[in-house]
C-alpha cells in the first residue's frame, strides 16, 4: 500500500465522522481526482468505504488482509516483521525469501516477515505440498543467524512454542506440538513449520522459517482426507478470527524465543516445547527412511532429536522422520 493510500486511510481512521474528498485533498496536497483513485486502491484492499455526494467518504469497515499497515499498528517488535512484503497470490513466500535473500545482504533483511494471502505451490516436511488456501496464515521469516550451527535446530522449536502459545492467549485453546513441527488442537492439525537453511561448511548464509496456520479456513472447502486430519481456529472458536492480531501475536512471541536462542538460553526453550508436547510419554510409531518401528516417546535430547523406548526395550534416537501417535 502506497504512502498516499496509508494518509488517505488514517484521515478516515481518525475522522469520527464522514470527511468530504475536499478536506482530505487539501490536507494532503492533493487533487480530488487523487483521493479518488486512492480510495478505489483501499476499496480494492479490502476496506469498507461508504461515499456521498452530500457528506463526502466514511471508513465503515476494516480489512480482512494481512497487510502490512494493520499488522504494524499491533507488532511491537524490534526485529521480527519490521520488513514486510505482502502478495495476495504466490508461488511460495520461501522462493520469494531465497529471491530476495540472493539479490539483497541477508544481514539487512534480518527479521524480514514475506506473507500470502494464498500460495500455490506451498512446500512442506519432505518436499510434500503445502495446502495453503486463502484465509490462512501463510508467511516466511527470513533470518540471519547468530545462533551456533549446532543448534540452529532449535529456531524451528522457538518457532512451535511460539505458535502453541500465540493461539492460546490469544483464543484460550490448548494448542499443542506434535513432534517434529507440527501444532495441534484435539488430535487435529492446525499449523506447521519449516525451517531451511542455505550454508556451505560452517557458514550458514541465512535460514528461512516456513510458517502455517489454517486461522479462518472454512473445513467444507477441504478434500476429504485433509478434513478427518486438519481443523482452523475459525472451526474452534466458532467464528473467523483476526488473523492481524493473532499474526502480530506468532511474531512477538517467536522473536522472544528467537532472542532467548541468540542468548544461549538453550535449556529455557527445551523446557518450554516440553511443556507444550503432546508426543512425549505418548506411544508412537515412527517412519524414517530406512525402517519403522514403535514405542514410547519419553524424552527430547539437546539436539532435537525424539528419544523412542522401543518395544524390546531398546532406547533410540530419531533425528528426523514421520511420528503416528495413538
Amino acid at each position: 500500500m502506497k504512502d498516499t493510500a496509508i494518509n488517505v486511510l488514517k484521515i478516515l481512521e481518525e475522522s469520527p465522522g464522514p470527511v468530504s474528498g475536499e478536506r482530505i485533498a487539501e490536507q494532503l496536497g492533493i487533487t480530488r481526482s487523487a483521493v479518488w483513485k486512492q480510495i478505489r486502491e483501499l476499496r480494492r484492499l479490502g476496506y469498507g468505504i461508504s461515499s456521498s455526494r452530500a457528506e463526502g467518504y466514511r471508513l465503515e469497515e476494516k480489512t480482512n488482509r494481512l497487510l502490512p499497515y494493520e499488522i504494524n499498528k499491533k507488532l511491537r517488535t524490534r526485529v521480527i516483521g519490521r520488513q514486510i512484503r505482502h502478495f495476495d497470490n504466490t508461488a511460495s513466500t520461501g522462493w520469494i525469501a531465497k529471491k530476495l535473500a540472493a539479490e539483497t545482504d541477508p544481514e539487512k533483511l534480518h527479521g524480514m516477515v514475506i506473507i500470502a494471502e494464498e500460495q500455490t505451490g506451498g512446500v512442506g516436511r519432505l518436499g510434500r505440498a503445502w495446502v495453503s488456501p486463502a484465509g490462512g496464515i501463510w508467511l516466511t521469516i527470513l533470518l540471519k543467524p547468530k545462533i551456533p550451527l549446532d543448534h540452529l535446530f532449535m529456531i524451528t522449536m522457538a518457532g512451535s512454542v511460539a505458535i502453541a502459545r500465540a493461539i492460546r492467549k490469544e483464543y484460550g485453546i490448548a494448542a499443542l506440538i506434535k513432534w517434529p513441527n507440527d501444532i495441534f488442537i484435539g488430535d487435529k492439525k492446525v499449523g506447521g513449520l519449516l525451517l531451511e537453511l542455505a550454508a556451505e561448511a560452517d557458514t550458514v548464509h541465512y535460514a528461512l522459517l516456513g510458517i502455517g496456520i489454517d486461522a479462518n479456513i472454512s473445513l467444507t472447502e477441504l478434500s476429504s482426507p485433509l478434513k478427518d486430519i486438519l481443523t482452523s481456529l475459525k472451526a474452534e472458536v466458532g467464528h473467523e478470527v483476526d488473523r492481524v492480531a493473532l499474526l502480530a501475536r506468532v511474531l512477538r512471541e517467536f522473536e522472544l524465543r528467537y532472542q532467548q536462542l541468540e542468548d544461549g538460553e538453550y535449556d529455557s526453550i527445551i523446557r518450554e516445547w516440553k511443556s507444550l508436547s503432546m508426543t512425549i510419554d505418548q506411544r508412537v510409531v515412527i517412519k524414517t527412511i530406512n525402517k519403522t518401528f514403535a514405542g514410547e516417546a519419553i524424552d527430547i535430547d539437546a539436539r532435537g532429536a525424539l528419544i523412542i523406548r522401543k518395544d524390546n526395550g531398546k532406547v533410540e534416537r530419531v533425528i528426523a522422520g514421520d511420528c503416528f501417535q495413538f
